[in-house]
């Protein structure tokens, strides 16, 4: 995989994936957490600690929320 055109194929067969797909869906939403977190208290909180707080306080939630969501493209 040295070249260019191995690694543009990787990279879109990875963003077809259910799984990267869901990865991403999470990244977003800690980076989201981080943001808001870190507006309160007026600094960075780090990635992670938005991460564990994230985790701890809204995963679970999240998780129930994305089951329930009808999937396909509306």
């Amino acid at each position: 995989m040295n070249t260019q055109l191995d690694r543009e194929y990787v990279a879109q067969l990875s963003k077809c994936s259910p799984v990267y797909q869901e990865m991403m869906a999470e990244r977003t939403q800690i980076d989201e957490h981080k943001w808001l977190e870190s507006e309160k208290i007026g600094r960075d909180i780090g990635f992670e600690k938005a991460l564990l707080s994230w985790v701890r306080h809204h995963k679970h939630q999240w998780l129930r929320y994305r089951r329930i969501k009808p999937t396909g493209n509306d």
